[in-house]
């Protein structure tokens, strides 16, 4: 082998969590010791984005780097059925991630990188179709023991060692994905204790967890020096959970960001982010837009991949190496469906300090300034009418660009039916509580008739 080995990729990516649960995001009441290292020698992303918020569309964006819309993947797999409280029908997605997309993990190994994926997958097929050498799923749920946490974070760990151990030798990339803090919750009885004057103890127990089991991964790169050549990832794939689902409290809450998963507003979108790896200036902030679809072109960028590939994502190696503080750039979303959250279809984009968010059901557009309202409480729709209709247009027209799935009425629609899970509860204002239970508690018929809604 000829010149110096590229790089190792880690990619570790959460499942629900929300921007403001790590205590290097601010949170004072969640120990994170390990995820926060890793920001002190990287650099930590305040306006990242989920490109979806709900997991399978942003985990086919990060292997793809092509937009949800653009791949006919825009929920969850297999998504939500239509009933009558739709005032409109969900358009039918693909299956799976298409084996004619190239991944991230096919382009990796074609340049000679030893690929894993450990833990969730959620993109339909095998990940051993679509590019990846070792493939360990686990368990998203397990009983908590002395030797394992509530969501399988010590058995996949403990693969992501393994696989680094036996590849510390040759360039590998890794994608571990945790189940965690996916609903749903369990934790080591100790940790709950530790934070049972927190807005939600379980919840924070499986956060420490979450944070315990990165720190492994952390020290296994230490201990086999690794880390000057490893660049390490840490996201989510959408934002925090901020409403009952099954029969638990809300896990958590965004604030001051609006709403959670599910939603197009910031609470929905808004993720965690850090950056650690040679060239990365450590304990460095960036206020670059970022979202799911950057990283293919990123990571191909960081280790001198060439391709002639387009990819709907911006290359952010020179933001990465502190060489780019500014980035002016527009993000889009597509959303054209009804979440288990109570989210409504809809679309949104983001440019400099405004966002616009069109709600498909009847058109009715909100703009807000996040320089100055990143709660987005005010609407400024009448001040801005002409900023407003430009990004719709905007909008309007990439949809047309990526060939993205409309909505279309539903013939069996029940006014009586949506006015009493969209309009009588809006759960994408819920005021804060000092607990999830306080929270969770006026919710709880708002959260049984969603349900029964969606019984097949």
């Amino acid at each position: 082998q000829h010149g110096p080995r590229p790089p190792n990729f880690v990619f570790i990516l959460a499942d629900d969590l929300g921007w403001a649960d790590l205590a290097c995001y601010g949170n004072t009441f969640i120990d994170t010791p390990n995820i926060d290292h890793l920001a002190a020698q990287g650099m930590r992303f305040s306006d990242a984005y989920a490109a979806c918020p709900v997991c399978s569309p942003t985990r086919a964006a990060i292997m793809t780097g092509k937009s949800p819309a653009r791949l006919h993947l825009t929920t969850f797999l297999p998504g939500r059925g239509d009933n009558p409280s739709h005032k409109v029908l969900h358009p039918k997605i693909v299956p799976a991630l298409p084996l004619a997309e190239t991944t991230i993990a096919e382009r990796f190994k074609a340049a000679g990188y030893t690929t894993a994926c450990i833990g969730k997958w959620h993109l339909g097929h095998s990940p051993k179709e679509q590019g990846f050498d070792v493939v360990h799923a686990g368990k998203a749920n397990t009983q908590p023991t002395a030797i394992e946490g509530g969501k399988g974070e010590y058995d996949l760990s403990g693969k992501a060692v393994e696989f680094i151990t036996a590849n510390k030798d040759k360039p590998f990339f890794l994608y571990l994905s945790h189940n965690s803090p996916h609903i749903r919750l369990a934790a080591r009885r100790h940790l709950i204790e530790k934070y049972k004057d927190t807005f939600n103890p379980l919840y924070a127990a499986v956060i420490h967890t979450l944070d315990d089991s990165v720190g492994l991964i952390l020290s296994t790169l230490e201990r086999e020096k690794l880390t000057a050549n490893t660049i390490v990832i840490f996201t989510s794939d959408n934002g925090g959970l901020h409403v009952p689902e099954g029969p638990d409290d809300a896990p958590t809450h965004n604030s001051p960001c609006r709403a959670g998963k599910g939603f197009l507003y910031e609470g929905g979108l808004r993720v965690p982010l850090i950056v650690r790896g040679p060239g990365v200036p450590a304990g460095s902030q960036s206020r670059v837009p970022t979202i799911s679809t950057d990283w293919p072109p990123t990571l191909l960028a960081l280790c001198g991949i060439a391709t002639k590939d387009t990819f709907d994502g911006l290359d952010l190696s020179d933001v990465i190496r502190g060489k780019t503080t500014e980035l002016d750039r527009t993000l889009m979303w597509h959303m054209p469906h009804y979440t288990n959250q109570g989210g409504r279809p809809g679309g949104a984009v983001r440019s400099g300090a405004f966002k616009l968010i069109e709600n498909y059901e009847d058109g009715s557009l909100e703009l807000y300034n996040l320089g100055v309202d990143s709660r987005e409480g005010s609407n400024l729709i009448d001040q801005y009418a002409g900023i407003a209709e430009t990004f719709r247009d905007k909008l309007t027209a990439w949809r047309k660009e990526v060939g993205a799935q409309e909505t279309t009425p539903n013939p069996k629609f029940d006014a009586a039916l949506h006015k009493q899970i969209y309009l009588d509860v809006d759960v994408n204002m819920i005021p804060f509580e000092l607990t999830a239970k306080k929270m969770s508690d006026p919710l709880r018929e708002w959260r049984k008739r969603v349900d029964a809604a969606g019984k097949k």
